[in-house]
């Protein structure tokens, strides 16, 4: 038996649509409406007789949610791109009985070009193998059922196209479809798609953990219930409710609280998290599909309503604490607290940004966060997977982009120059020598692309496709000294070519380990930058080859990778700049680069300081955080996200790691 790629008739015959593309370079695109926010439902029935194991591997494009014999199994997959798609590997043996068995399967196709999915393509499918003690008894193919899901409607749309915000009408008849005695025999049966050109690969992280959270207090007021968990995680929103037929129940989530003690459901992270749940005027419960992030919720409802059983179920990746980081000093354990939960809650099928206004995966954010899972956890699994979907996007441009698994395409120079280091610190963690020659092309890739604006001195000029972040937001740039434009305009500037210095760095290092010999001229490219950037008057490293300005960020990564540091009066100058500016003088991406900078010159006790300054993530304590926000503070940003894990960078630099880049 083969499994078929099966979709809703409405998908079958469509030719994807292009959403793969250099930033800059626009193109044509145009997507129907009328195949947005599809909630497609299949079914299939199948009989077995005694086994003793069941396996059955699974994927959907978008998503799915996995339902066996009326429960619910697991959700996947990990975002993924058609030519690389990943495909869950399950084991069902204890869903399964001799007999009858059904099975469900809720897909979700979005259709928007967000930082998600790979959606807004026309893709569409379900794809499943089922194998009893290793033959295989059950595929996908034209005998399942199928359906659209009529519960679900928009009521708006969340963050930069992120989401739809979900209307659900519990009246609807596939209310219950994942039940072993539905009917379905109205149900269209599915068809082939042989259009999508999707290439399969195992997925080898874990599955998502799914369980409820209790709220810590559930208050009764004049209009309805406001809840507070015990800390900001990521989920859905699960309750009862009996009510009549069209009662309506407003559901509204926050990060943080109005004046009037309400949730702020129109977020300063730019999503407004206002929902509705239409009652069906018999015993109903609240299915909410897509994940939202948040810790306050308010569920508004006429006087005819009871509602009871009221959690959140909370989804993260799997994790289990191996390693922490001993200290005595109080104000630190509270940081590393904060960065662990950050860490436990924020981390889902890959190392997203924000669970709320992007819920992308961004190269520069796993730099901090996916290093700070791994090293809690001991596990690379996780890291070395995202690292890989990462080196994928070299299809669209061999530079890679800043985002991956998604349909959404931008390009940061900061963050693909920072790769090959990331690639290097795996294999110095769990010595995984496969990994780093599977890595090592993707890693080259990125240095023949900056090679191309290279002068001949060894330093970068005119990255002019990809944008120079250096940090964000832009106000926490200290004056920094150069039109940081996208796309970037004419000069020479400090923290593209330390960062590129670095990446020599790190080439070099895979190259030796591997057993290649390549001169990527390292030494040239440290030369030219001290030779451009030092100005001997101030005794520190210039912004721009034009300009005197020298701001904390351009004495970062010459510390770090110890430029210029043979001149031990150098070193204690760069040293006492970030000191004397602080965490506070940039934003929490570079204040991960300054510690560890600090680490690697031996100012461990100086870390320690800044990590607990007012400033830094104290601040956010006493601004009520529970997971680190995006910014230092919560007005720092106009639209700063209380839930950003790229702030951890306390993990990395801490917790018994000796090296952190």
């Amino acid at each position: 038996m083969t499994p078929s790629f099966i979709s809703h008739p409405d998908f079958v015959g469509l030719s994807p649509l292009p959403v793969f593309h250099k930033e800059h370079k626009k193109i044509p695109y145009s997507h129907s409406a009328d195949l947005q926010n599809k909630h497609i439902l299949y079914r299939r029935r199948a009989t077995f007789g005694g086994f003793s194991r069941a396996i059955l591997r699974i994927t959907a494009d978008d998503f799915y949610k996995l339902y066996i014999n009326g429960r619910y199994v697991t959700e996947g997959p990990a975002p993924g791109y058609p030519h690389a798609y990943y495909v869950n590997e399950i084991d069902v043996t204890d869903h399964l009985v001799e007999g009858e068995n059904v099975f469900a399967v809720h897909t979700y196709y979005q259709g928007l070009r967000n930082r998600v999915w790979v959606s807004g393509d026309l893709r569409q499918m379900l794809y499943c193998s089922l194998s009893l003690d290793g033959e295989v008894v059950l595929v996908s193919d034209e005998s399942w059922k199928c359906a659209y899901h009529t519960g679900y409607t928009a009521c708006g749309r969340i963050g930069y196209d992120t989401a739809f915000a979900e209307c659900y009408d519990s009246a609807s008849p596939e209310d219950k479809f994942f039940e072993k005695d539905f009917d379905d025999s109205k149900w269209d049966l599915a068809k082939v798609n042989t259009t999508g050109g999707w290439s399969l690969i195992p997925q080898t992280s874990e599955q998502i953990a799914v369980y409820p959270m209790l709220p810590e207090t559930c208050k009764r007021t004049e209009r309805g219930l406001r809840l507070t968990f015990p800390t900001e995680a990521v989920g859905v929103l699960t309750a009862q409710a009996r009510g009549n037929r069209g009662d309506t129940v407003i559901l509204r989530y926050g990060e943080e609280l109005s004046a009037d003690g309400s949730p702020r459901y129109e977020m300063r992270c730019n999503c407004r998290y206002e929902e509705k749940w239409i009652l069906s005027g018999g015993e109903d419960i609240l299915r909410q599909f897509d994940y939202k992030a948040f810790r306050y919720a308010e569920l508004i409802f006429p006087d005819s309503v009871e509602i009871s059983d009221v959690s959140m179920t909370v989804r993260h990746y799997p994790y289990q604490k191996r390693r922490e980081y001993a200290t005595d000093n109080e104000n630190l354990r509270k940081v590393l607290n904060l960065c662990e939960n950050t860490v436990k809650y924020g981390t889902q099928e890959q190392f997203i940004d924000c669970p709320t206004r992007e819920k992308g995966a961004y190269l520069g954010d796993m730099m901090v966060s996916g290093r700070a899972q791994a090293i809690l956890t001991g596990d690379t699994t996780l890291l070395k997977q995202v690292a890989e979907n990462f080196g994928r996007t070299s299809f669209i441009c061999p530079g890679l982009m800043a985002v991956t698994g998604c349909s959404h395409m931008q390009e940061i120079a900061d963050y693909s120059l920072e790769y090959p280091a990331l690639i290097a610190w795996i294999y110095s963690v769990d010595g995984d020598l496969d990994f780093l020659r599977r890595a090592e092309p993707w890693a080259t890739g990125v240095y023949e692309y900056f090679r191309q604006f290279e002068r001949l001195d060894g330093l970068l000029e005119k990255v002019t496709d990809k944008w120079n972040l250096v940090d964000w937001p832009a106000g926490l740039r200290d004056g920094y000294d150069f039109p940081l434009t996208n796309p970037v305009g004419e000069g020479l500037h400090n923290v593209i070519n330390a960062l590129w210095y670095g990446l020599k760095l790190a080439i070099g290092e895979i190259y030796g380990i591997l057993g290649k010999s390549a001169d990527v001229g390292a030494e040239k490219t440290r030369s030219a930058f001290v030779k451009t950037f030092y100005r001997a008057e101030t005794g520190l490293f210039a912004d721009s080859a034009e300009s005197d300005h020298a701001s904390v960020h351009s004495q970062i990564f010459p510390l770090l990778f110890g430029i210029g540091c043979e001149d031990e009066a150098l070193k204690r100058r760069l040293v006492e700049i970030i000191a004397a500016k602080k965490l506070a003088s940039m934003g929490v991406y570079m204040a991960y680069f300054a510690l560890a900078a600090l680490k690697q010159a031996g100012e461990g006790a100086l870390c320690e300081a800044l990590a607990t300054d007012e400033g830094a993530w104290v601040n956010m304590l006493r601004e009520g955080a529970s997971v680190t926000f995006e910014a230092w503070g919560i007005e720092q940003k106009w639209n700063t996200s209380l839930f950003h894990p790229w702030a951890v960078a306390p993990i990395v630099v801490f917790c018994d790691r000796v090296r952190v880049y």
